[in-house]
């Protein structure tokens, strides 16, 4: 149902047409625009980059301090708490003229976030973990991460030149979340090392070329440039600074371009050092002035003609303001699943779990988990310990999932995020009430059964043909009843040659609802005048029961 005032999606407006018999054409203006046109390079154009590796990892676990090791610098110190405080994307020289470019993010928001958007930027994930540590909740959730967006692991235990360093164990921890170390039979690669001292570190940068290799990454240097947002910012005396990870092409000064809902023109270019250059490549980070807006993280940059920019710009502006306009109603929630699922859209529910502790989670996701069955099931597309925060309501976003929080509530922002993108966020503080609710929403998801029940049997003893009706059946009603409302099956020699509906049923003149047992009536069948005289006209009804898990 819609209210007066609900504007209606152009799926909705289509349907309404089709009642009418109308077919609806979009107008031009209103369609988004299509996906730049993928140029196929030539294998001859395309030429070796440096891989593209994102760090993540608990915090504390020391991915700056890392990250500080390899580039020789010291930014830690500056930075409140330790913590990181950006995202920062830097191109790292190594041996052998070789390069690798680095992303540190602030958690894992930014990282989900490009996901989201389609961004599929990151080559390999070096996952850090404290070996005095273990595996810790946001391991946990980096692992999530890594595995939803398909991207190679590389674990990087840290910390080992503490007297409480236990590798074994951290492997171990990792295990239970399908991260197999080659030391243990498997085939994701792991090394032991200290950001502090630097022992292990060579090894570290000698396992990203390694995995690099295996990848074989290249990209056309000489093409328009197409990249994707890291960060952007607006700053008081440079207007919109926009951070680029270039994917394929060269950008230069000069040229026009397209980026998230603003068109501009690149004013100037810095390295991560705020140095100005005149052009960069692919795999590289840069510093991009000249945008009409700030942009969002995981946008998609892409170097295009002026007027075209600028005609997409608007485009997209006027469609995101309707987005806005029609979000709330899009919003998915449990109610939602077992209409989709009577559409056929849906056989699964995806759920993100969060909890005060992990026993909790493992126990609500046990359970939820022993619910299902062939036909509808619970996907747990990520589940940790904490508060719900705005990664978990990207992830979900990106999922299509519904939020469960055990004893947890969302964060202020997370709630505001939710509310924004139209996630659903469920808080339990007993967990039966949240089987019994998620039991619920499976049990709507099921296809009803279809159960028949048989009213009664006419004979066909006359057959009348009547303008505008058709044939009609001259009857005897020999068991039950006849049902203007009910289905009809015509029996001939025993075999069933028709099934339909009862279209119109009289006595006499008059039409009525229905007929008894031992008396003669006139039966009308929808679509269907082949009636013959022996003909046995079985009338049922059919009723739709809801199902139930068990």
């Amino acid at each position: 149902l819609v209210t007066i005032n609900q504007r209606l999606d152009f799926d909705q407006i289509e349907m309404l047409l089709e009642e009418f018999n109308f077919t609806a054409i979009r107008e031009e203006e209103y369609v988004a625009e299509p996906e730049f046109e993928e140029v196929q390079d030539a294998p001859e154009d395309l030429k070796p980059r440096s891989p593209v590796v994102t760090v993540l990892g608990h915090v504390d676990h020391g991915k700056t301090l890392l990250l500080d090791r390899i580039r020789d610098t010291n930014v830690v110190a500056g930075e409140a708490g330790g913590i990181t405080q950006h995202i920062g994307a830097y191109h790292v020289d190594v041996e052998g003229g070789r390069s690798i470019t680095f992303l540190d993010t602030p958690g894992h928001a930014a990282f989900t976030a490009m996901r989201a958007r389609g961004a599929e930027i990151t080559d390999v994930v070096i996952l850090v973990v404290a070996a005095d540590d273990s595996v810790m909740p946001q391991t946990v959730e980096a692992i999530s991460h890594a595995a939803n967006a398909g991207v190679p692991v590389i674990v990087a235990i840290n910390k080992i030149d503490l007297p409480a360093a236990d590798s074994n164990r951290v492997k171990q921890g990792l295990l239970q979340h399908n991260i197999n170390v080659e030391d243990f039979g498997g085939d994701v690669l792991a090394v032991e090392l200290s950001a502090k001292t630097g022992e292990g570190v060579e090894e570290l940068l000698e396992k990203v070329l390694l995995q690099a290799e295996m990848l074989e990454l290249k990209a056309n240097p000489n093409r328009d440039a197409q990249g994707t947002v890291i960060e952007a910012q607006l700053d008081v005396g440079k207007g919109p600074v926009i951070s680029v990870l270039v994917k394929s092409g060269t950008l230069q000064v000069g040229d026009s371009f397209i980026c998230g809902f603003f068109d501009g023109r690149v004013r100037a270019l810095l390295d991560e050092r705020g140095h100005s250059i005149d052009e960069v490549g692919p795999a590289m980070p840069v510093q991009v002035l000249g945008a009409g807006g700030v942009p969002q993280a995981g946008d998609i940059f892409q170097v295009i003609n002026p007027d075209r920019a600028s005609e997409i710009a608007e485009k997209r502006q006027r469609l995101e303001r309707e987005k806005q306009l029609r979000i709330r109603e899009r919003a998915v929630s449990l109610g939602d699943f077992g209409a989709l699922a009577a559409a056929g859209e849906l056989s699964t529910l995806p759920l993100v779990i969060k909890g005060d502790v992990d026993g909790s989670v493992q126990a609500l996701s046990d359970a939820l988990e022993q619910i299902g069955t062939d036909e509808v099931q619970v996907d747990i597309v990520h589940r940790g310990v904490g508060a719900v925060n705005e990664s978990d309501v990207l992830l979900a976003q990106t999922a299509g999932a519904v939020i469960l929080g055990f004893s947890v509530r969302p964060q202020t922002a997370a709630r505001q995020s939710a509310d924004r993108e139209g996630v659903e966020i469920r808080v339990y503080d007993v967990i039966y009430e949240a089987v019994d609710e998620i039991t619920a929403t499976l049990e709507g998801m099921l296809a009803p059964e279809r159960r028949e029940t048989v009213e009664g049997t006419a004979e066909v003893r006359e057959t009348f043909k009547i303008t505008k009706l058709g044939t009609i059946a001259g009857c005897y009603i020999s068991e039950g009843r006849m049902d203007r409302k009910g289905h009809a099956r015509i029996i001939r020699d025993g075999i069933v040659i028709y099934d339909s509906e009862v279209s119109s049923l009289k006595r006499f003149k008059d039409d009525v609802k229905e007929v008894r047992e031992g008396f003669e009536c006139g039966i009308g069948i929808k679509n269907f005048n082949d009636v013959k005289v022996g003909d046995l006209i079985e009338c049922y009804t059919v009723q739709e029961v809801a199902r139930t898990l068990n």
